[in-house]
């Protein structure tokens, strides 16, 4: 590995004028696709490349106009015409591809150092962070944000019917602050480049199992930028490690610093949730204010109400704080119904957390309340295809009334971190009275879905990617509204 052409943040940052013409090596990634449109957006000339183009990553750089290549063509001589090259954290550092970018004699950096160099260091970002809630709570706050006349800046680590991934907007951005590492020479979290000024942390517990060993080494993540953070820090309080962090530099008194979550002062409070919405309230210095919004489940209340504390900090007023709660949209597989299977209405979500599937579950029965739910969990990522959260995993899914395990067919990456025993997961809620199953291929899971329908229920698809291929079958052509 040779780092000698790899530009650091504050050297970007002070020779950002010169640079006019930027290369992005893997650009179909999900997030470099977002931040090259946001590093054009910003004014300067972008071309990419990748190995293969796909939907929706590949019309939504079309329609941008950036110049996309195949990597076949691209050689030292080529990268040689560019400023800068921003390398995919899909490039590993053992690659050939690796070893010809560093000898280009071009400038390489990473994509959150680019976007947090050239895009975002005179913007006032808001970075939400956390183990759970990140994109929603970026969506949900990019919306307020809108609603209460401004034009914010955003990159949403999701699909959003209807809306590009990322925008450059005027004053303030919103941005998924993600704790995963930024690149093979870059092996810190993508949030420490952000250039952050503001953040909120939704939730903070352990996961990324291949690449922290522990939940102390994701606080040490945090620890690298709150000291230095110019504005405000909203943590919900109900994890341990959040509190820490608030313990050790809430002192600063240059930040403004609030609680959110149960047992705080803020709130929320009094939460209602109704099949198409909630009700509660959130205490700001020393009054008690309602909300209604169309958000359901009290994780999502928990994600607005940060939203909430965050614009009244600001000093916007609360009556429009009010009504820009009242009308929130979902990013796409966060709680989506996909349709009707034979009279079970069928919902994809993202979970993979024991935490998050609990939280889910609270939501779906809220909403649906009265209907037998049952759960196909495929855990897939490095975390929840490791035995770290085995009994985790059996005590969430146990709050459903069936449930159908996916089991992957590849091995765990998590640090020294066994296979999670999904036979045993299915065992032990099995005799926990909730009827349960493994499928190890898109056959059997097909056939246990249908030997579990249950007439006006609910089939919850709890999944990251396509859970065995179902929602690349022909399953969804069989879906209904």
């Amino acid at each position: 590995m040779d780092l000698t052409n790899l530009i650091s943040q504050e050297d970007l940052i002070k020779r950002r004028s010169q640079i006019k013409k930027v290369f992005f090596y893997r650009i179909c990634g999900a997030g470099m696709g977002p931040a090259a449109v946001l590093v054009k957006q910003a004014g300067f000339q972008v071309e990419g490349a990748d190995s293969a183009f796909y939907p929706p990553m590949s019309t939504f750089l079309e329609t941008t106009g950036i110049p996309l290549h195949k990597l076949d063509v691209v050689t030292p001589e080529f990268l040689k015409q560019y400023d800068l090259i921003v390398v995919g954290n899909s490039v590993s550092g053992k690659l050939d591809a690796a070893r010809m970018i560093e000898k280009t004699g071009v400038p390489f950096t990473s994509f959150p150092s680019a976007l947090g160099s050239l895009v975002l260091k005179e913007k006032n970002v808001v970075g939400i962070a956390g183990t759970h809630g990140k994109t929603t709570t970026t969506y949900f706050l990019t919306q307020m944000l809108e609603s209460l006349g401004q034009n914010p800046g955003y990159l949403v680590g999701g699909i959003i019917e209807g809306r590009d991934p990322a925008k450059l907007g005027d004053k303030y951005f919103v941005i998924e602050a993600d704790e995963y590492d930024s690149a093979y020479f870059h092996k810190i979290s993508k949030f420490r480049l952000y250039e952050l000024k503001n953040m909120i942390l939704t939730s903070l517990e352990f996961d990324h199992a291949d690449i922290f060993s522990s939940v102390e080494k994701i606080e040490d993540e945090f620890r690298a930028v709150m000291p230095n953070m110019k504005s405000t820090l909203i943590l919900n309080q109900e994890y341990p490690s959040a509190m820490k962090l608030h313990k050790e530099y809430s002192q600063n008194q240059s930040q403004k610093w609030f609680l959110y979550g149960a047992g705080s002062e803020a709130g929320p409070h009094n939460v209602k949730t109704f099949e198409n919405g909630s009700e509660f309230e959130v205490k700001w210095k020393g009054e008690t204010i309602p909300f209604k919004s169309s958000v359901v489940g009290g994780h999502n209340v928990l994600n607005i109400t940060s939203c909430i504390l965050y614009l009244l900090s600001e000093g916007f007023k609360v009556a429009d704080v009010q009504k820009a709660a009242e009308a929130i949209g979902m990013v796409k597989r966060r709680q989506e119904v996909r349709g009707k299977y034979k009279d079970m209405v069928v919902i994809d979500d993202f979970a993979h957390h024991p935490r998050a599937i609990t939280v889910t579950l609270d939501a779906i029965r809220a909403r649906f309340k009265g209907k037998k739910i049952v759960t196909i969990f495929e855990p897939i990522s490095a975390t929840a295809r490791s035995s770290i959260f085995q009994n985790e995993f059996r005590d969430s899914l146990a709050g459903s009334d069936k449930v159908i395990i996916a089991k992957a067919s590849i091995a765990t990456t998590a640090l020294g971190g066994q296979d999670l025993d999904v036979d045993k997961l299915a065992k032990e809620i099995t005799a926990m009275g909730k009827p349960s199953q493994v499928a190890t291929n898109l056959e059997e899971l097909r056939t246990a879905i249908d030997k579990n329908v249950d007439k006006d229920g609910v089939l919850l698809v709890l999944s990251n990617r396509t859970c065995l291929g179902l929602w690349e079958s022909s399953f969804v052509q069989e879906l209904r509204p």
